[in-house]
């Protein structure tokens, strides 16, 4: 028996057989050509059964986890048609006459390298995709089977040094028991897709993968972030029982999901969900969701080649807003560049993206952007209870300058007779340090704060959350980051403002009696994570919480966190 630690990623217990994920090499060798234009037709054939594996991948995708998820594979078809990648190609092959697999793994592997080197998280994983897109394309040219999932016929706990995109669709989730991969941090492809799917998994165990071998027994605590190696009946049978009591936990949270999150002396916090486009209305209706704390607008944005128009958003919104009532629904704006991007929308390259010209910052110079969403959001809140949100403020002139472009937003609406909501709520993410900062300064000139702590957290610890050598430092769990919390919700309620939190730590159980106690009042989460926090928040008392959080922030490291809060709270560590 043999003990690994990584990078939890995904809650619960999976205890199976070890399916290696490898994939068969794909191997050419340059030579001449004669044809150049035969060779191309190749090339074009191939990229046409690319795109047809590409759309059933994310047709795959979205009846498994929605549209959010699959629009990956769109944007590794706009890849794979990227002008100045089929261009340098097609001269590589015409000019040096050269074979089409050399010429294309050669392009596409500089390209690579070239976002590699700049070490920066957006720029990684488009270089992941390139990758992807072009292994894809030269394994049709080659007549190589695409994937070793086809031989997975029995549930297993799939190893792998990581999984691209492409990788993850083509598995048959029925017999999927956990993950378990040597790279990648809290918000690789892998975790999400875990966490989307309710399956265990631990990432980042670098040369510990090198231990497992095929049909080896893997026990996968994707709490704790362990993967044990054949491990022994006495080991089994502790993991079997906390399996069974997990089982028991969903049953106790699914009954209390509609009921308010009331502590066991009377505070009321609100749980509320995060969304990403109208098909996750009736899941967070479903799940006990009091509302949205956070609808991402980017959906409107993608799958498409030009701006959605005003009255697009206008109706998408009010349908959203419509569908909740008198429960709240809390917009944010387009929040692109770093590592979203909208390839009509024209942002010029960036040494940095996730420091440049990105969501308020990009929104503020393109009215041609900004103006429609905030005149069809400002439609749409009319009789309903929409909030606006915006992310990535640093300052309190960034404030100044978005609600005077709201404000002419609002007079060319009544002037056009139209409908307006006039006392629409306004709030800004807190995501940049220096927001946390000023939190007493622009809790003066907004209705509310949503505390965004993925960013947060990376910016805080200036550590890239997808590389596992510096995962643990971007950890929300980091006592800068709950200190910066303390003072954002501190600041706020001396102003009479309110603070939710929309990041994942929103939904982890470990984090939740920590920001209870630090007094936040909103909790925004992933709709399958809601009825958890309100079982955990039902269990607690504020009192307890509030004594936890003073102590837990006195600690030194993220570990020693977690580990004060499994014996201070037993309740978040049910199993």
């Amino acid at each position: 028996m043999k003990s690994i630690s990584g990078i939890p990623a995904s809650y619960g217990i999976a205890i199976g057989s070890a399916f290696v994920f490898d994939r068969a090499e794909i191997v050419f060798e340059p030579h001449t050509i004669e044809d150049p234009a035969a060779e191309w037709l190749r090339f074009e054939k191939a990229r046409e059964d690319t795109r047809s594996q590409l759309d059933e991948a994310y047709q795959v995708t979205i009846e498994d986890l929605g549209e959010e998820e699959a629009e990956i594979f769109n944007a590794q078809k706009l890849m794979l048609n990227d002008p100045e990648l089929i261009n340098t190609v097609k001269s590589r092959v015409e000019n040096e006459l050269i074979n089409i697999e050399f010429a294309l793994y050669e392009t596409a592997e500089s390209f690579a390298r070239q976002l590699d080197a700049i070490e920066d998280e957006y720029l990684s994983a488009r270089a992941l995709d390139i990758r992807d897109v072009s292994s894809r394309c030269l394994r049709n040219l080659l007549g190589i089977n695409e994937s070793p999932a086809a031989s997975l016929t029995t549930p297993s706990i799939i190893v792998a040094q990581d999984l691209t995109p492409s990788d993850t669709v083509l598995l048959d989730k029925d017999f999927v028991l956990g993950f378990c991969t040597a790279e990648g941090g809290s918000t690789s492809h892998t975790a999400i897709l875990a966490r989307g799917l309710g399956i265990p998994a631990v990432v980042g165990i670098g040369e510990g993968l090198e231990e497992i071998k095929p049909g080896d027994n893997l026990v996968i605590d994707g709490d704790g972030g362990e993967v044990i190696i054949n491990p022994d009946k006495k080991t089994i049978k502790e993991f079997t029982a906390r399996q069974s009591r997990l089982k028991e936990l969903q049953a106790e949270a699914e009954a209390v999901s509609h009921q308010p999150a009331i502590t066991t002396d009377g505070h009321q916090v609100e749980v509320v969900a995060n969304i990403g486009n109208v098909d996750g209305i009736q899941s967070a209706l479903d799940a006990g969701a009091e509302g949205v704390g956070l609808l991402r607008s980017e959906f409107l944005y993608l799958e498409r080649q030009n701006l959605p128009s005003e009255e697009e958003q206008y109706q998408c919104y009010k349908t959203i807003a419509d569908a909740f009532g008198e429960l709240p629904v809390i917009l944010r704006s387009l929040d692109v560049g770093g590592d979203k991007e909208i390839p009509y929308i024209d942002m010029p390259p960036e040494t940095n993206p996730f420091l440049g010209v990105r969501a308020i910052r990009l929104c503020l110079t393109r009215p041609d952007l900004f103006k429609p969403q905030l005149r069809a959001a400002l439609r749409a809140g009319y009789g309903n209870n929409l909030k606006l949100m915006f992310p990535m403020v640093a300052t309190v002139g960034d404030v100044e300058s978005i609600l005077e472009v709201l404000e002419e937003c609002k007079e060319e609406l009544r002037a056009e007779g139209q409908t307006v909501a006039e006392k629409m709520d306004i709030g800004i993410m807190i995501e940049i340090p220096s927001a946390a900062v000023l939190a007493d300064q622009l809790a003066d000139v907004v209705d509310f704060f949503s505390i965004g702590t993925n960013d947060l957290s990376q910016y805080t610890m200036a550590a890239d959350r997808t590389n596992a050598h510096v995962a643990t430092l971007a950890s929300g769990f980091q006592p800068a980051v709950f200190r910066l919390i303390k003072i954002v919700i501190d600041a706020a309620h001396a102003k009479g403002k309110w603070v939710g939190l929309c990041g994942e730590m929103a939904g982890e159980l470990l984090a939740i009696p920590i920001l209870l106690g630090l007094g936040l009042d909103e909790f925004s989460m992933n709709p399958p994570a809601i009825p958890y926090a309100k079982r955990l928040i039902s269990s607690i008392s504020y009192e307890h919480a509030k004594q936890v959080a003073e102590n837990a922030i006195q600690l030194r490291s993220d570990q020693e966190i977690r580990e004060y809060i499994k014996k201070e709270v037993p309740e978040v560590n049910p199993g």
